[in-house]
């Protein structure tokens, strides 16, 4: 198992749709991201800093093949078509990430 962790601004206007969005999650969008061997999935919002921050434990073995799997997937496509608007990615992202992945640095149980 391995901890991840990823972070992305929110739009300040869309902070009440992304909460809408989120509170009634898509259920094939859950199955995927659990087909997909992620678990413990949580997302923060900090305001007014408008930043919102992902973490979640991934349980596979290819993680690669597993995040293509899931942008494959067309609903989970459909679904960010409702979310990525509402966020703008970090300047400092790397590549085409939409949210910024993160090191992690000290963990403790």
């Amino acid at each position: 198992m391995k901890r991840m962790g990823m972070m992305i601004n929110i739009k300040p206007e869309m902070i009440e749709e992304y909460k809408r969005l989120h509170a009634a999650a898509w259920p094939g969008v859950l199955k995927q991201i659990r087909n997909s061997n992620i678990r413990n999935y949580t997302i923060y919002l900090r305001e007014p800093e408008n930043l919102l921050f992902g973490c979640w434990e991934y349980h596979g073995t290819d993680y690669e093949a597993d995040m293509a799997a899931m942008a494959a997937d067309p609903e989970t496509r459909e679904w960010w078509t409702h979310t990525d608007p509402c966020q703008t990615p970090l300047v400092s992202r790397t590549g085409d990430e939409q949210w910024s992945m993160m090191e992690e640095v000290f963990h403790t149980d």
